[in-house]
């Protein structure tokens, strides 16, 4: 069995960056959400209608993945919070 040990100083140094990354895509994702979610067509054809709906959909399906990312992000900040001076060990996996 192998194990990893961490020293809790580089975890919480590491933690803040996490904190600081998590805000700023947080606020590059919010700000991007009107411009990739409701995308206007180009002209009034059929061929620009799709292509502007198939953009939509795509930006609409990047903003429910970085919800789920962010809500992951959140949880993981939580769980590193409340364990901060624990010695933390991994247990590798076959």
């Amino acid at each position: 069995m192998s194990f990893v040990i961490a020293a809790p100083e580089a975890l919480d140094s590491a933690a803040t960056d996490l904190v600081v990354l998590g805000s700023t895509l947080g606020a590059a994702t919010a700000a991007a959400a009107a411009q990739t979610t409701g995308i206007v067509a180009a002209a009034h054809d059929e061929v620009s209608a799709a292509i502007a709906a198939l953009f939509s959909a795509h930006g609409q399906a990047y903003q429910a993945a970085s919800a789920q990312a962010a809500a992951f992000h959140t949880r993981f900040i939580r769980a590193r919070s409340r364990h901060p001076q624990q010695e933390t060990t991994c247990r590798r996996v076959r």
